[in-house]
């Protein structure tokens, strides 16, 4: 089982990276394959899924990415391809939160994610995600980052989100650094 893998981005594709360790190209399906630049050095840390038709290698930029990944796929209903979207349309923050205040509607705009699952997630989730260190807050460079990829979710294009950066607070929760930035974007 592998914990992480540091390598050079050699390729980008739609929903994977190619991660280049020593001469071996992992292909490693990621929530976000264009937060990653080419040429660039990065340690990923790695979920390997073994199954019948084939090995599967899942990266996370975060440790807590990976460890809320690992919780949302202990989840009866909820697989690897199921999960991953929730990575790259919503904050850790934010789906703890929704998690632990039952916001069941939050959780369906995932793709995939109904009614039952959600209720599910919920069901299986709320309480036990305390052990997750939000730690991302605590570093500025990363909630910038976060925040950038939050908003180019949205469909802001990086032009328009780079001047509005340096003027929300990242002392603030992720939630309430996107609304601030939302109001900036919209004036």
């Amino acid at each position: 089982m592998y914990d992480y893998i540091k390598g050079t981005i050699t390729g980008i594709k739609n929903n994977a990276i190619v991660l280049d360790n020593n001469g071996i190209g992992y292909l490693v399906y990621v929530a976000n394959p264009f937060s990653f630049e080419l040429g660039e050095e990065y340690k990923v840390y790695i979920y390997q899924q073994i199954q019948e038709d084939g090995h599967f290698l899942y990266g996370f930029k975060l440790l807590e990415e990976k460890d809320l990944f690992l919780k949302l796929i202990s989840v009866k209903g909820v697989g690897c391809k199921m999960a991953l979207p929730f990575l790259s349309t919503g904050s850790i923050s934010g789906i703890m939160d929704a998690i632990e205040r039952e916001n069941v509607l939050y959780l369906k705009k995932f793709p995939k994610i109904g009614e039952k699952v959600a209720r599910q997630i919920i069901l299986d989730l709320k309480g036990k995600l305390e052990f997750i260190g939000v730690g991302i807050s605590d570093d500025q460079v990363n909630t910038e980052q976060e925040l950038k990829e939050v908003l180019v979710g949205l469909g802001y294009k990086e032009k328009e989100i780079v001047p509005v950066l340096a003027r929300v607070d990242t002392s603030l929760k992720i939630e309430d650094q996107v609304k601030d930035a939302l109001k900036l974007l919209l004036k």
